[in-house]
């Protein structure tokens, strides 16, 4: 598989609140920003080296959410890291989130401690029948194609939504043979159902759509994608 990588260099803008010295305590913070993004790009460099990859290099400054955005108008997919232990900034599950739903481009979210997504491996699907997740679905179905195996893993909570097998039979329009498993969700968080379905069946990812329920709610009492983001051991494939 042939593609194109564009590293996006973001050099976050740091204000100081009663920075009496006509900013330039801000331009310092500024500077030492871009000392360490340089830094991480000799990192990168080397790394890339050995990848067989084409890619190229862009510098942004400004929001990290934004910056990202801004430049994925013509991206097929956005990779994110989910390092956590940054305090006090960037909060990589809001940013994370943030671009899910503005980019309208499916983002992968990789655990800090995981170094590849094995795309030829089991892909878990996290159906509940919504927009979001209907719509990341149809977006990667180029990624899914490769798969070794997919699995609609469908949650009965009362909710409503496309049925799973209606999902299948598009799946299987595509050449996308994929099996349904149905777990009884009742008094259990849909995340902790998910990463045991994941565990047991030995995915390599998960796909889910990103604040399938009202993103206000779950901004306000956690909800399934950001728990999602706060614990999954597996990259997540996430849309809007």
């Amino acid at each position: 598989m042939q593609g194109h990588l564009t590293c996006l260099d973001v050099a976050q803008v740091q204000v100081i609140a009663g920075d009496y010295s006509g900013g330039a305590a801000t331009a310092m913070l500024m500077a030492d920003e871009r000392e360490r993004e340089a830094a991480n790009r000799v990192t990168l460099e080397a790394r890339l080296a050995h990848e067989g990859v084409q890619w190229n290099w862009i510098e942004s400054s400004g929001g990290l959410a934004e910056c990202v955005t801004r430049a994925a108008g013509l991206a097929d997919l956005i990779v994110v890291n989910r390092k956590l232990d940054v305090f006090p900034e960037p909060d990589m599950r809001g940013v994370t989130a943030s671009i899910a739903v503005r980019s309208g481009t499916p983002v992968v979210a990789v655990p800090d401690d995981v170094r590849s997504l094995d795309v030829t491996g089991r892909a878990l699907i996290a159906w509940d029948g919504s927009d979001p997740v209907t719509a990341t679905m149809r977006t990667c179905i180029p990624l899914l194609k490769l798969a070794a195996a997919v699995m609609l893993l469908t949650i009965d909570d009362g909710g409503e939504g496309v049925p799973a097998e209606e999902a299948a039979a598009y799946l299987s329009r595509h050449d996308v043979h994929a099996t349904i498993r149905r777990v009884a969700g009742k008094h259990r968080h849909a995340d902790d159902i998910i990463a045991e379905e994941s565990a047991t069946w030995e995915a390599s990812y998960c796909l889910m759509g990103a604040f399938s329920h009202n993103r206000l709610v779950e901004a306000l009492f956690g909800g399934v994608t950001r728990r999602m983001l706060s614990t999954s051991k597996l990259p997540l494939i996430l849309g809007h």
